[in-house]
This record gives structure tokens, sequence and C-alpha cells, in this order.
């Protein structure tokens, strides 16, 4: 059963991926025709061609890779390393007009933006599944010895800026206050918060955890959580738990009569003391109640090696919902738009900034795309999800590519607006050189990020430890 799930859902990520580029690549495509420039071949995937056809005089195919497409446009200094060997070269046909190149040229972004339009439609119209972290900037949680700690920040108190600049939201590129921590670049933050109606000004100093020198470097943090409304998503059998009757579906409003705005705060009781029972106020539909559950040590946790000493202590056998309560968002297409660009500016401007702990290698290649693709997809709301991040990427496939580098839509761009001002063509070995050389940094950089990519996915992770408890005799549960 796992291995067809497996399978539909990569599928699933493969079909959506590809979709993304042919379409870009149908707009160069079409736009060639449309100008009356020569067309070698349209390639949907990549590697030794399983299928080809030639149709007048475009070869068309189906390649072994199953990773985009191209278009071989022999008037635009063709990359052969990618798109293969043309039959004719450049010189054997009359030399394309400017204009016709960077027509050619915008039309990939321009279908990658339209496609982006298409899928904020759906996503205006299907919706968008939000967490609490998207809709809220209230602190849920502080860590123990934390620089939030040390700031003075408290659960419940409301985030309004960081320094100085307005947060809408917790996470999320852009204006969060997640965002605006890991993006910071001074050695102190600026928080300014509001607190039981009035507003402070607290200051942290950001850490950074230790990584290993083949691993991303970490970013900033202050290790505060987000709000987080305690959902039972699941209560494990012959736990504590279960014995004293919660179920899914319950939210946990205080514990030990403290007012509860994370389920980490359940845990941080339960480390304080781990010997005492807690005391839970449960809401259960329009009913509340409390009950007292003594926590108690998992069997296997003390011996399990691959779990740090600081992380065994007795459990409630509790399953939190990821993300709290999630509610469903119809953004207008235009400001989905919007949101997309301004993230992506936002993430360039960091990744440039040499103040700035985000560099290349925490942005990511084809493989971290298809994995972000493929958890999407493990989610009940998948399809909704996929579609929204779709929105996303081709904003930032189609911005990508019109930046002003050879090899890429925005270099060509250049190299025609250069050629029509000196009113004669580029020497076209200096093309090729300048692409090939491009060619070799770009491959070079997605083998770079590819190598980090790989450490996220699922064979690097540690196997989950199992939480089971041994069985006893049940109290009497609530009705």
């Amino acid at each position: 059963m796992f291995i067809l799930k497996f399978i539909f859902i990569l599928l699933e990520v493969l079909l959506l991926f590809n979709l993304l580029i042919v379409v870009h690549e149908l707009g160069h495509f079409l736009a060639a025709r449309w100008r009356g420039m020569v067309v070698d071949r349209f390639g949907i995937w990549f590697g030794k061609s399983i299928w080809e056809k030639k149709i007048g005089s475009v070869t068309y195919s189906l390649g072994c890779i199953p990773a985009g497409g191209y278009v071989s446009l022999p008037q635009m200094a063709p990359m052969e390393a990618i798109e293969g060997q043309v039959v004719d070269k450049q010189e054997s046909y009359p030399p394309a007009k400017p204009i016709d190149k960077i027509i050619v040229a915008v039309a990939g972004p321009l279908f990658s933006f339209g496609l982006a339009l298409v899928f904020a439609l759906l996503v205006w119209g299907i919706g968008r599944p939000i967490s609490e972290t998207e809709t809220t900037t209230t602190v849920g949680f502080v860590v123990k010895g934390s620089p939030a700690e040390a700031a003075g920040l408290l659960a419940g108190d409301k985030v309004l800026a960081v320094d100085g600049k307005p947060v809408s939201r917790f996470s999320g590129i852009g204006d969060s206050v997640q965002w605006y921590v890991v993006s910071s670049q001074a050695e102190e933050i600026k928080l300014t918060v509001e607190r039981a109606g009035k507003v402070l000004d607290l200051i942290a100093k950001p850490v950074r955890d230790k990584t290993a020198l083949w691993e991303r470097k970490a970013l900033r943090e202050i290790q505060a959580r987000p709000l987080q409304t305690p959902l039972v998503a699941s209560v494990s059998p012959n736990s504590p738990a279960a014995l004293g009757g919660l179920k899914v579906n319950d939210v946990v409003l205080e514990v030990n009569g403290v007012k509860l705005y994370n389920p980490e705060g359940v845990r941080e009781v339960i480390r304080r003391n781990p010997e005492a029972p807690v005391l839970l106020k449960v809401q259960r539909g329009k009913e509340q109640f409390t009950v007292s559950i003594k926590p108690v040590m998992p069997e296997g946790l003390l011996e399990n090696t691959s779990i740090p000493k600081e992380e065994k202590f007795p459990m409630l056998g509790v399953a939190w919902e990821m993300g709290g309560k999630m509610s469903v968002d119809h953004p207008n297409p235009v400001a989905q738009v919007k949101a997309s660009v301004n993230a992506m500016a936002g993430t360039l401007g960091a990744v440039f900034s040499p103040k700035s702990d985000i560099k290349f290698q925490h942005l990511s290649g084809p493989v971290g795309i298809i994995r972000i693709y493929y958890r999407l997809f493990e989610s009940e709301q998948g399809w909704r999800l996929a579609i929204w991040f779709s929105v996303v990427l081709n904003i930032n496939l189609a911005l990508l590519n019109l930046l002003p580098i050879p090899v890429l839509d925005g270099g060509h761009i250049v190299l025609s607006l250069v050629e029509a001002i000196r009113r004669k063509p580029i020497h076209l070995g200096f093309v090729e050189f300048v692409q090939k050389m491009c060619a070799i940094l770009i491959i070079g950089y997605m083998l770079y990020v590819t190598f980090f990519d790989a450490q996220d996915l699922p064979w690097k992770k540690q196997k989950q430890f199992e939480v089971k408890f041994k069985p006893v005799a049940a109290a009497p549960a609530r009705p």
C-alpha cells in the first residue's frame, strides 16, 4: 500500500513539475514559430530520446529523464551541452533580427507568468489551506534559556514589528516575524510587542545552531514559537491520555491553571516536574472539563540511543495537530502574484547582501523543489497546496530567467540589445564562449545546491521513535 501511494504521489509531482517547465519552453517555441525563426528541436524531458518524430523542419522528442524540456534555436546560439547537437550551425541560417530574439526570449517568462495567473485563479476559487502561523503574530511558546526569554518575551505577547518593520504573520517569507529575524544583519534585534494593552520594545540577540561543514548553515533564531491551538490529532493506545479520556479534536485550554498558547507548554510543564500529574482544562465541542493525567515513560524510550537525554521524559501519549487549527483562504490573484514577487525580491536581496546569513546554499534546486511538492501532496489538502506553491514557483521561474545572465532569457535579451545598438551581430565565437562558461557555472551551482537538497531527503532522516505504552487497567473514561 505504501509503495502504491509513493508511486502515485511521485507521478503527481512529476506531472506538475514538468508542466511548469514545458509551458515555459512552449512560450519560446510558439514565439519563434510566430517570428519565423528556425526551430531545430522541441524536446520534452532530457537524455537519450525514447521517441522522436520530425514534422516539417522541427524534430519533436521525448527524453528518458523526466525533468522538463527545451527548445533548440540555432539562431540564438543554442546550448549544445543541454539541447544536444543541432543539425546545422548558426552560420547556416540568416541572422535573426534583435527584436525577434527579444520577443522569443521574453515569451518564456511571459508564459510562466501566465501559468502563474491560471494557478492563482484556481487558488482564488478552491482556496488555500493556511495554518495559524500565517494568521497571527502572537507568541505561543518561549524556549527556556533562549534569546527570546532573555529579552523578556512571553507567551501571549503580540509582535507588532521587528527592527521597526511591521509584521502581519509569524512565519513565511515577507512581512513575517520569522523572516525578519533570519534576514536581520545586526547583532541585536528590536521586537516591538503588545502586552496587556501596553506597547513594549524588547531587545533580543539571535543565535544559530551548530552545523557540520557538509550541512546547510543554520540561520538566526530567537527560539520563540507561534500561537498554535493545542488540538489533539491522535491518542496512543494504552497511553495516560487515552486512559484519562482525551479524544481526537479535543482542545487543551490550560495546563495546571495556566493558559496554553502552544502544545510545547504541556511538554515544558512535564519536563520541569516529570513525576507529577498535570491538570488539563479541555474543551470538547461546547463542553469544558478538567482532567488530571500522570505522564508515563513510553516503552523503549530510555534505551533508545538516537534520542538525546534531555528529550527522554514521561509523556501523555498525545500527538498534536501540526499548525494547530487550519482555515481556508481565498486570496485574489493580484495579491498572490504581488506576494510571490515580494518574496522573490526579499530572498534575492538577502542572498546578495554581504551581511546576511542567507546564502545561495539556502536556496533549492530541482531536487529540493520536487521534495517540496512531494511533501505537499502527502497532506490531505495536497492539490490545493501544490497549486498554490505553483503560483510562487512560476513567478520565481519567470523572474529568475529575466536576470541578465547569458544562457538565461535575460542574457539573450541583453545580447540582442547590444546587437541592436551596434547594428551588427556579436561575434558568434564570443557568444558561444560566454554561454558555455555561464552554463558551466549554472550547472556547477545546481550540483552544489543539490548536494544540500539531497540531505533533506527521507533516507537521511533518523527513524522516528514510535511511542508505545504498556497495557494497564483502564480507569473509567469520560463519556
